[in-house]
């Protein structure tokens, strides 16, 4: 089974610090509200590399939802994504303090291993999807939300990937 490569926007590729250098401001209309993002066009091509290398499929996982491919991927060089529905009114009650997302990811990944890059991912959210019957092998990245994406969580999830077999890259 192909492994997954799951991203969120906010936190992630969009940090909420201070950019560097390496990020470019855009302002993006979603549902008549106007928003702020930075993004490091740097970020797509790695992110392509790592699917490339892994034999990974990159998918949105992110409240973004489809407007993700309309705002957020061309302006960091990927192309259209698979996108998770993530809406917070269709979440089921929490069972062990995960959050929203958690559910949906679950639902979406059935037995295929991911990788999740998301700045709210916690203790409870591993203790949910560890616990989930029929669920695959998992590595939940958790990314500062001042910094976003960095080389280091890149690194991460190309070592998880090789090192457990799940890679099916060159």
């Amino acid at each position: 089974m192909k492994p997954l490569l799951l991203l969120d926007v906010d936190g992630v590729l969009n940090p909420m610090g201070g950019p560097t250098p390496d990020f470019r401001r855009y302002r993006c209309t979603v549902d008549n509200e106007v928003y702020t993002v930075h993004l490091n066009p740097r970020h797509g091509r790695r992110l392509l590399d790592l699917a490339l290398l892994t034999g990974s499929e990159l998918v949105w996982a992110t409240t973004w939802e489809h407007h993700a491919n309309e705002w957020i991927a061309p302006r960091i060089g990927l192309p259209s994504l698979p996108v998770i529905p993530m809406s917070p009114d269709t979440a089921p009650p929490s069972e062990h303090g995960e959050m929203f997302k958690t559910p949906h990811v679950a639902e979406y990944v059935g037995r295929r291993p991911f990788v999740w890059f998301d700045d709210q991912v916690w203790a409870e959210d591993e203790e949910y999807l560890r616990v989930r019957q029929g669920l695959g092998d998992f590595l939940l990245v958790h990314v500062d939300p001042r910094q976003g994406l960095t080389s280091r969580h890149l690194g991460m999830a190309h070592e998880w990937l090789t090192l457990t077999g799940f890679s099916q890259g060159p």
